[in-house]
């Protein structure tokens, strides 16, 4: 029913209730007047009463002959019980007499009924809407919100970093708009696409950008709505949302989170079997049926495509799956371009210098960049956003907050100091290796009490054993510098030794670069976007416990080679690593620029000519006490 006919059908009650009670008392007011018992009495025992009416509270009645300023009929509230004995003394005729009549019998039926009515309209209704989508008789709705054609202003000018994704697409708006031309040749249009990517780099942008250029109506819902406790809700709402569609088409189907609906069937370690397994059975069952050259184009977007049911993948069904990947230096300028122009820039801020610094970072992680810069701009007072802004909001997005009002004891703050310069000089003295760009004492985040920051110089996809072997170098430079100045070490290098454990452990179990093992992978690789920094997943060893004790064996031997190596390369500049860790001290921080000064007098290694140019695919950060982010 629709809101306009309830607010009618309220009004008409309410103007029925006010209509019977003006009624009721403009007879009363006109006719009926009210007198007191004692009157009443009076008029009684004169003789002027010709006949009453007794109810249970009041006593109406008629005069015989009423006086020019009495009205004829009265009414007076009941006193005495024994009433009936005096009127037949004085013989007036009387009878009993029922309430109001119409007036109590109306609200009596009338207000109960209202009064339930107002309870369900105003408390159980909205109830069970809340929680059963609508209502017991739309429970099986599709919960998909509708945006029309002209109101999804997205186009493809609001996403950047990711063209090849949006190539694939341009065939399907082209579809969506002229689907008669396109087809001339027989070609048809692709069933499903699937857009698969780490999370925030933009899929559901990428749909609505979709929708907005093709002027289409665009259904969004995500795979989590379909899930009810009860059997075949969910299924409903599939057949449900595709009809809808069909209603609008050409129009766009866009499912996000497809792994909560589409999950492999038989994975199920506890209840909900019946109800999942019929879902996905229903949407298959719609792929199959519907007719793309209607113009309906379902799109989908998943971060966890390994999980997928095979019969949701085959050809068919998703016959198209588009990879939305994080953005390389190119893409990273694209995208900061499109949100540095809501934003008061300094003359002269080069973007393509923060697109260097930010390798790794997703279309979102630039959004919350862009927008922390502008934050912190405005909290300073400035009237433009610089770079130093720029440079600030990644060190809080990667590392944490500054925590300046941290009191740390002399001797801590020593060991801190210490111990990133020890990073900073074995970076500067490996050639290859990325350059430092900051030095920090200052602690950040939730345990890093100190930090150092590597700048990569370019986007890297490849590593060889030896650029490996150079970050675990640089990883142990810390400790080992605790190792040679303080006669006993810290817990400060618990971070770097497990990131240094774990790169080594991937370089013998899952890139078979030791001799000993040979060209074998013992480790299979975890999920390529959801598996990140300590997310490990459990795996059955397919070796023997031979075979374990030589893994075990080689991973400790690359890890105390690069440990070796650190000590030695900071012995070897012992005096540097004193001055720098005094200046470091001093300073609190250290930019690139200041850390020129030590890196001119610093004793390096000899280059290697097989190695790569630096550069790798993350920024990376040493921090002291536990903390290590890196720039996904």
């Amino acid at each position: 029913m629709e809101r306009s006919t309830k607010v009618y059908i309220w009004y008409a009650i309410a103007a029925l209730i006010g209509i019977v009670l003006l009624r009721d008392v403009w007879m009363q007011q006109s006719h009926v007047e009210t007198i007191s018992y004692s009157e009443f009495r009076t008029l009684l025992e004169e003789g002027k009463v010709a006949e009453v009416g007794i109810g249970q509270e009041q006593i109406t009645g008629a005069l015989k002959e009423p006086a020019p300023d009495q009205k004829e009929h009265f009414v007076t509230g009941r006193v005495e019980p024994g009433l009936a004995e005096s009127l037949a003394k004085y013989g007036v005729k009387f009878s009993a007499q029922p309430e109001s009549g119409l007036l109590k019998g109306l609200m009596g039926w009338l207000l109960p009924t209202v009064g339930f009515i107002a309870i369900w309209m105003l408390l159980v209704r909205p109830m069970m809407e809340r929680q059963a989508g609508g209502g017991l008789m739309s429970v099986g709705k599709s919960r998909a919100k509708i945006y029309m054609e002209k109101t999804i202003k997205t186009t493809f000018a609001d996403v950047a970093g990711v063209d090849e994704a949006k190539e694939e697409l341009q065939e399907i708006i082209n579809f969506l708009k002229a689907p008669e031309q396109y087809g001339r040749l027989g070609a048809r249009i692709p069933k499903g696409i699937l857009l698969v990517g780490p999370p925030g780099t933009g899929k559901t942008l990428l749909a609505r950008a979709v929708a907005g250029e093709s002027r289409v109506p665009f259904f969004s819902i995500s795979g989590s709505e379909f899930v009810e406790m009860f059997v075949g809700v969910g299924a409903a709402r599939v057949r449900d949302l595709f009809e809808q569609a069909r209603k609008h088409a050409p129009c766009i189907i866009f499912i996000d989170e497809l792994d909560a609906l589409g999950r492999a069937r038989g994975t199920f370690t506890l209840g909900g079997h019946d109800e999942k397994e019929q879902t996905l059975n229903q949407l298959l069952a719609e792929l199959d049926g519907f007719d793309p050259s209607a113009g309906i184009v379902l799109l989908a977007a998943t971060n966890r495509p390994e999980i997928l049911d095979p019969a949701l993948l085959r050809a068919g069904r998703f016959d198209r799956q588009v990879l939305v990947d994080r953005p390389d230096k190119k893409g990273r300028l694209d995208i900061l371009r499109v949100h540095l122009r809501k934003v008061r820039l300094e003359s002269g801020l080069q973007p393509d210098e923060i697109a260097a610094l930010t390798p790794g970072f997703t279309g979102a992680d630039l959004a919350n960049l862009v927008n922390e810069a502008a934050l912190l701009a405005t909290r300073r007072g400035a009237e433009t956003v610089t770079q130093d802004d720029f440079v600030q909001a990644i060190e809080r997005i990667v590392a944490g907050l500054e925590k300046r009002n941290r009191l740390l004891n002399p001797h801590e703050r020593e060991v801190i100091g210490f111990h990133e310069m020890g990073h900073a000089i074995v970076a500067l003295a490996i050639p290859g290796v990325d350059p430092v760009q900051k030095v920090s004492i200052i602690p950040r985040g939730v345990a890093a009490l100190g930090y150092t920051i590597q700048r990569p110089t370019e986007d890297r996809f490849l590593m060889s054993s030896a650029e490996l072997e150079n970050k675990i170098a640089v990883l142990l430079g810390g400790r080992a510098s605790e190792s040679i100045v303080f006669p006993h070490i810290s817990t400060g290098a618990a971070d770097d030794l497990s990131k240094a454990t774990e790169m080594a452990h991937s370089m013998v179990t899952r890139f078979g670069m030791t001799k000993e093992l040979g060209q074998i992978t013992y480790e299979a690789e975890t999920s390529p976007f959801l598996a990140g920094p300590g997310l490990a997943n459990w795996q059955q060893r397919r070796y023997s416990e031979e075979t374990a004790g030589k893994i075990d064996q080689a991973v400790r031997a690359i890890v105390d080679r690069c440990f070796d190596r650190a000590v030695s390369i900071l012995e070897k500049n012992r005096s540097i690593l004193d001055t720098g860790a005094k200046e470091l001290l001093a300073r609190e921080t250290m930019t690139q620029e200041q850390l020129g000064k030590l890196a001119a007098t610093i004793k390096r290694e000899v280059a290697d000519s097989t190695r790569p140019p630096a550069g790798t695919a993350k920024a990376e950060i040493h921090s002291i006490a536990g903390l290590e982010r890196t720039a996904q």
